[in-house]
C-alpha cells in the first residue's frame, strides 16, 4: 500500500527550523500502515529535512554551524551567475539533503526518544514550503 500527503509550511528565512515529527506521524496514522517506511522530501532546493533532539539549543546551533562552514559570501559561482545572495543556501540544503525515510512499526513512527523529524530553511528569505510525505508497507 502507499499513501501520500503533503505538508505546507511557512517559513521566515535562513535558520528558521520546525519541528514536523506530530504531522508526519498523523499522515502515518491515516495511512493505516503497521509496518513499512516513511519518506519525508522538501520541494525545492534550499531547504532540508533531518532528523535531531529539537531543543532550543540545537535549533540555534545547527543553524550557526552551517553559517560557520557554508557562509554567505557572493563568491559562490551562482552568485556570481544569479546575483540572488542565496548561493549558500543552496549548498547548506544540499550538504543536508532534502529527504528522510524513517521505519514505521506498528503504525508508529520508530524514533528515539530525542529524536524529532526537522525542516529547516536554509534559503535567505521567508518562503512558502510543500513537503511531501510517502508512506508505503502494509
Amino acid at each position: 500500500m502507499v499513501h501520500q500527503d503533503q505538508i505546507q509550511l511557512r517559513t521566515t528565512g535562513n535558520g528558521h527550523m520546525h519541528d514536523i515529527t506530530a504531522r508526519v506521524a498523523a499522515i502515518v496514522a491515516d495511512s493505516g500502515v503497521a509496518a513499512g517506511v516513511v519518506q519525508v522530501f522538501n520541494v525545492g532546493s534550499t531547504a532540508c529535512i533531518g532528523t535531531i533532539e529539537f531543543e532550543p539549543g540545537l535549533q540555534r546551533d545547527l543553524p550557526e554551524l552551517l553559517n560557520r562552514l557554508i557562509p554567505p559570501s557572493d563568491q559562490y559561482g551562482h552568485e556570481l551567475a544569479w546575483h540572488d545572495g542565496n548561493g549558500h543556501s543552496h549548498l547548506q540544503a544540499t550538504w543536508l539533503g532534502p529527504s528522510l525515510s524513517v521505519p514505521i512499526a506498528e503504525g508508529r513512527l520508530v524514533l528515539g526518544t530525542w529524536q524529532q523529524i526537522f525542516h529547516l530553511e536554509c534559503d535567505n528569505k521567508p518562503r512558502q514550503r510543500q513537503i511531501v510525505v510517502t508512506v508505503v508497507g502494509e
